[in-house]
């Protein structure tokens, strides 16, 4: 259509310690910030908004989740990590984040976003939201991609 699509991060290493983009992280996220708030100017409640992406897109998802005062209703991140965690809370978040539900899954044989990352990510995400409602699925034999088991969750 057309439109710029700015909303760009680099992704610099593949290690938990890796240097991350946070400009760019933090720009990708006030462009999704903007597109929420665009729905709601529209008439859609932020509490009827899920996010999800794949890969970066599920990353910029959480991390945009995390980060926004909109109350949303739910995350679904594929396939990826969870970026500047060393800088979000230490404990859990407080306010309209902490109910919300989070699908998170991974396979088990990703050689791009090892298992390792959603593993680390998911320990951080149940410190933070209610671990009840967090769920992570691991898909056996499954790299950098989808399958229809995960799809049909």
């Amino acid at each position: 259509m057309n439109m710029a699509m700015p909303s760009r991060l680099d992704i610099i290493g593949l290690s938990p310690d890796s240097w991350e983009d946070e400009l760019g992280i933090k720009q990708a996220a006030a462009n999704v910030k903007a597109l929420i708030e665009q729905e709601m100017k529209n008439g859609i409640p932020s509490k009827r908004i899920i996010l999800g992406g794949f890969s970066q897109g599920g990353a910029l998802s959480l991390y945009t989740f995390l980060t926004t005062q909109q109350k949303l209703a739910g995350v679904t991140a594929l396939s990826c990590w969870l970026p500047l965690r060393a800088a979000l809370p230490q404990g859990p978040i407080s306010g309209v984040h902490r109910d919300i539900s989070i699908l998170q899954s991974q396979g088990d044989y990703d050689p791009l976003v090892p298992l390792m990352f959603g593993s680390l990510t998911v320990k951080k995400l149940i410190t933070l939201v209610n671990p009840a409602n967090v769920t992570f699925k691991t898909h056996e034999g499954m790299m950098h991609s989808s399958c229809q088991q995960e799809m049909m969750m």
